[in-house]
């Protein structure tokens, strides 16, 4: 099996598993993920849903928190943790939306690149999650799982993986496909235990499995 259908397959496969699996930050904004994605490095979502629910109150729109006191955006988002850099992100972040967007993400990949804060992770995720574009968001459960499932090999980079996933993933999919691979590896094959083989939907086809 080459890469290539081995990277069907495992499509296939978790598409069955987890038939609904989406983004695990809540928002019902674009610019709302673009602050939940800043807040949720090296925290988890499930923690961030929490404190942007009172950053919001406070701060309800992309001029509040564009106007806002980097100390007081900073107050609320402690809970996170690395609190000053990320509320001096996204305060400048939104200042940026404010003053050369019209308040909207650019929808271009290099533009929201450019953001104050955002790496091509959460480029790729606003692209896929809030205009349906291809994407390939990179975090950690994705670089663990490709690694052990095989479709890299010894790969760490982030953009490294990225990169060798557009060869392997079609386009459509790729979005759907990390979203999945979180769920996965929360749940089965996880970082801070060993994986869960016996029960893994991969087991027949993971070279993973065994070792």
């Amino acid at each position: 099996m080459t890469k290539k259908q081995l990277a069907l397959e495992i499509i296939r496969l978790l598409k069955k598993e987890y038939p609904d699996a989406g983004c695990t930050l809540d928002y019902d904004q674009a610019w709302k993920l673009l602050v939940s994605v800043r807040l949720a490095a090296q925290c988890t979502d499930a923690r961030v849903n929490v404190v942007v629910e009172k950053l919001y109150e406070k701060f309800p729109d992309v001029n509040a928190l564009a106007e806002a006191a980097v100390e007081d955006i900073e107050e609320v988002v402690r809970p996170c943790g690395l609190g000053h850099s990320k509320a001096r992100d996204i305060s400048a972040c939104m200042k940026m939306l404010r003053d050369s967007y019209g308040g909207k993400i650019p929808e271009d990949f290099d533009k929201i690149l450019k953001l104050p804060g955002v790496g091509r992770k959460s480029a790729n995720l606003i692209m896929g999650d809030v205009f349906g574009k291809p994407a390939i968001v990179t975090d950690t459960h994705c670089i663990r799982l490709v690694n052990r499932m095989g479709l890299v090999d010894g790969i760490k980079a982030p953009k490294k993986v990225e990169m060798a996933l557009w060869k392997l993933i079609p386009p459509e999919e790729g979005s759907d496909f990390c979203h999945r691979l979180v769920y996965h590896g929360r749940e089965v094959c996880t970082a801070r235990t060993k994986p869960f083989c016996s029960r893994c939907c991969l087991k027949d086809i993971c070279k993973k499995v065994g070792v």
